[in-house]
């Protein structure tokens, strides 16, 4: 059954449901209550602590809801056209068409239940532009993080979002280097610096997915660089080298890190999990963010499912925190749904309930954003998702939404909204 648009009440709410999920963690409250003012919450609990104690505020009534926090996609690209071949609008520029795509690349993240998500790479400061209309009131949609243009060897994978750096000079002129690349960024409104450590499909005429554009001094450089300005690094690193040189660096996030070697002698990518690298990134707290997860309930045998899933355990077993984030707009991934990457989680080993985290409390925490969003908690941001059915039994759930709550404003998906 879709659900019938609800515009959003003026002053206080008070949402009423069956469950309310407060993060993954904690035991869910049956029949519920939590209060919103404005962006923020102010108390969740049983239903029957909030008898004569919300006067005045709007109540919704969805005794057969769960409500849960929004969802957190850490990694997507909203200039990207995921219909086509996205190259040609970005490196034409062609800035209408790019600023149409964001829009609907990001109406499709709320659709689907995400309320936060960071962008990693885009052109002109598109996201920056698009978070400031949602910031003004003009449109309503997630919270963006941006990364702005990632940088890259000249030439390098993505090199048409306009982050090309060359590190090919003195120590002295490779600092000055970076710094001004750093500051570019960071007066653009940059939440993170995204290094593009390894090549990657996008960008055929450059490195190969598990080859290294940066050197361990090259990235050692750029966090320290990012560090004084006050952001954090993703290393983009789909080699089990590039992965190495993030680690000792000390990036933040690694992003896809599928530990990727030269290919063999028949041409098979070549895999190379390291204990030693593995144990780096566990002591660091360093969040790995793998994106290879699209509909993979319907992959067929050569996509090789079973080395995906090993791949994901193998990681755990190490202590490496995992996270969740699709890498929409990349290879035609889908903005409106993370239930594929959750799923995934779950298949690999993980309980309903850790799986969950990975794009909540876990996503919020490697954002850095762990005292803000990713849990339903008076003083949090009020970032909810209705669901009509329970995800903790059945992760599926999770594209069963009623209603997306972002900043105490609701949205209903394929209704207009009323911003």
């Amino acid at each position: 059954m879709t659900a019938q648009h609800t515009p959003t009440p003026p002053g206080p709410v008070l949402l009423r449901a069956g469950r309310i999920i407060t993060r993954p963690d904690q035991p869910p409250v049956e029949l519920g209550a939590v209060l919103i003012d404005g962006d923020r919450i102010v108390a969740v609990g049983p239903t029957t602590e909030f008898e004569g104690a919300a006067g005045g505020a709007t109540v919704m009534d969805i005794p057969a809801a769960t409500v849960m926090p929004g969802l957190i996609n850490v990694h997507v690209h909203l200039s990207f056209d995921v219909t086509t071949d996205p190259r040609p609008a970005l490196e034409a520029g062609d800035l209408a068409t790019l600023e149409h795509t964001v829009r609907s690349n990001a109406r499709a993240l709320l659709d689907g239940g995400v309320t936060t998500a960071r962008d990693l790479g885009d052109r002109d400061g598109l996201v920056a532009s698009y978070r400031a209309q949602v910031q003004a009131g003009q449109l309503l949609g997630p919270t963006m993080l941006t990364a702005r243009s990632p940088l890259t060897a000249p030439k390098g994978h993505c090199w048409f979002l306009g982050g090309e750096i060359d590190l090919n000079g003195t120590a002295v002129e490779n600092r000055r280097t970076v710094d001004a690349a750093v500051a570019r960024h960071l007066a653009g409104g940059a939440d993170v610096i995204k290094v593009m450590t390894s090549g990657g499909m996008m960008t055929p005429a450059g490195a190969p997915m598990w080859q290294s554009q940066f050197s361990e001094q090259d990235l050692a450089l750029i966090v320290a660089s990012a560090r004084e300005h006050g952001l954090p690094v993703a290393g983009h690193a789909h080699g089990a080298d590039a992965m190495a040189a993030c680690a000792k660096a000390g990036v933040n996030t690694i992003e896809h890190g599928g530990w990727l070697a030269p290919p063999d002698a028949d041409g098979a990518m070549g895999y190379a999990p390291s204990e030693e690298i593995a144990e780096i990134i566990a002591r660091t707290g360093i969040a790995v963010v793998p994106t290879r997860a699209r509909e993979w309930e319907t992959w067929p045998p050569e996509a090789r499912l079973d080395l995906q899933l090993a791949k994901l355990a193998w990681n755990d077993q190490h202590g490496i925190r995992l996270v969740a984030g699709n890498d929409a707009g990349v290879g035609q991934g889908y903005f409106d749904t993370l239930v594929d990457t959750v799923t995934q989680f779950h298949a690999a080993g993980w309980t309903h309930a850790r799986a969950l985290a990975t794009a909540t409390t876990e996503a919020a925490h490697a954002l850095g954003l762990g005292a803000q969003i990713g849990q339903l908690t008076p003083g949090y941001r009020a970032d909810l998702l209705v669901l009509g059915s329970n995800p903790l039994e059945d992760l599926h759930a999770l594209a069963d939404i009623q209603h997306v709550i972002t900043g105490g404003r609701v949205h209903t998906p394929g209704a207009p909204s009323h911003n």
